[in-house]
């Protein structure tokens, strides 16, 4: 994913005698995207603390675990692929958003949608409820229509805009299982059925939308990021069909109380996911360059989450979430915090120093000495991150397995520390000293 430059480096794209081009209004749109999506994560991070003992009873579905996890997939890792898609579609696809004024409308409505949202969700006030989802329906449509026009008019249709077009259809279907849900907050309209569409939101969202979209983009950004050109991306397209094929059954599994077909879907997505694993293994062992850097690091560790999500994954699908619910739980952290987030993060260390560059130094290339890429952000305190954050996921997860409380909090903490150094890292991109 395109990293957060953040509003003070989106201030100085543009000298001023300058007038403001394309390439500003993008930059700006993606640092208003990033700056949220930070605000967000380390919003979660904290709310962590909060549910540890909710996280250790295995308490997935309670009204504190919901806003929580929502700050995450809503506010972390939704914000942060928009923001990314803005960047990418011009690049990737060779289709710029037509429309990058209406994007910034899109996320001064959903960004604040998302925090009535979850204020809603936590103090369960109806009217914060509805304002929250009205807001954050109109941003992720709004979003929509600019991403199908740069689909629409993209001359190549590869794995890439594969992956994108799918993802983009699931994140529609989790706009509207979300409102399902929401509606049943105050009628109970799902009655006994609530738990399992909830399961269906999560995969759907998770599997459907962040999952395949990884899948699509790593093919642009993976061989760019570890200088390995020419490996085929048959995995990957193997992975495009699998996995929402998995998510798609899994899901009519969950909505009509089948187990066969849940344990089917389960397989599938898991088969998916290993494809997908396939291709990206195939591209780290193609690196020309064997020292591998912090980005990919993470990228790298994120996967033995993913392992860890799957097999958790196939146990809550074959035993059932109820029979289960701190592996349920379990499952939920390997996936969010461990598998996506740290795969984000990976994304955000290789473009952030490169987009911040750009936005300082542009015009000022043959004027005099300015920094390198490499010097607007450590190296050390990244891998120090890395440590913090993969290890606290870990003992988060283990905790909740066990249903202890303080180890969970534990964990917390230091995920909270790391997310911590996240935001420090950025704020020296964006604000740091300059030649």
């Amino acid at each position: 994913m395109a990293a957060p430059v953040m509003p003070s480096a989106a201030s100085t794209m543009t000298t001023a005698a300058a007038p403001r081009s394309a390439s500003d209004l993008s930059l700006r749109l993606a640092a208003l995207h990033f700056t949220a999506s930070t605000l967000f994560l380390l919003a979660g991070s904290a709310g962590l603390l909060w549910i540890a003992p909710l996280l250790a009873g295995g308490l997935f579905p309670e009204r504190g675990v919901a806003a929580v996890t929502h700050l995450f997939t809503l506010g972390w890792i939704t914000t942060t692929i928009l923001g990314a898609l803005y960047q990418l579609l011009p690049v990737a696809l060779g289709a710029p958003v037509k429309w990058e004024r209406l994007g910034h409308a899109s996320i001064w409505t959903f960004a604040p949608g998302i925090a009535l949202f979850v204020a809603g969700v936590a103090t369960g006030q109806v009217v914060l409820h509805h304002a929250g989802i009205a807001l954050v329906t109109t941003g992720i449509v709004i979003a929509l229509v600019n991403f199908a026009s740069s689909l629409r008019r993209a001359t190549a249709r590869d794995t890439t805009w594969w992956g994108i077009a799918i993802a983009l259809g699931f994140l529609a279907s989790t706009l509207v299982l979300g409102v399902v849900l929401l509606h049943n907050i105050h009628t109970g309209f799902l009655g006994a059925a609530r738990l399992r569409v909830l399961g269906v939101h999560l995969h759907v969202a998770i599997g459907g939308f962040v999952l395949v979209l990884m899948i699509g983009v790593s093919q642009r950004l993976l061989p760019m990021f570890l200088l390995a050109h020419g490996v085929s991306d048959a995995w990957a397209r193997r992975a495009l069909v699998v996995l929402p094929l998995g998510v798609a059954t899994l899901a009519t599994g969950l909505a009509t109380a089948h187990p066969g077909a849940v344990s089917a879907g389960a397989v599938l997505m898991a088969a998916g996911v290993a494809f997908y694993a396939t291709q990206v293994r195939a591209l780290f062992r193609a690196r020309v360059r064997r020292k591998v850097d912090p980005g990919m690091r993470f990228v790298a560790t994120s996967f033995a989450f993913v392992a860890a999500a799957v097999v958790l994954g196939l146990v809550v699908a074959f035993t059932g979430a109820a029979a289960h619910p701190r592996i349920a739980t379990a499952y939920v952290i390997a996936a969010i915090p461990g598998a996506v987030g740290l795969f984000l993060t990976g994304h955000a260390y290789k473009v952030i120093p490169m987009l911040a560059w750009t936005a300082h130094y542009r015009g000022r290339m043959g004027r005099g000495a300015v920094p390198t890429v490499a010097d607007t952000w450590s190296a050390r305190w990244a891998l120090a991150q890395l440590a913090l954050m993969a290890l606290g996921t870990t003992i988060m997860g283990a905790g909740t397995l066990a249903g202890h409380a303080h180890c969970v909090r534990m964990g917390a903490a230091l995920f909270t520390a790391g997310t911590l150094i996240f935001a420090a890292q950025l704020w020296r991109v964006a604000h740091g000293p300059r030649t």
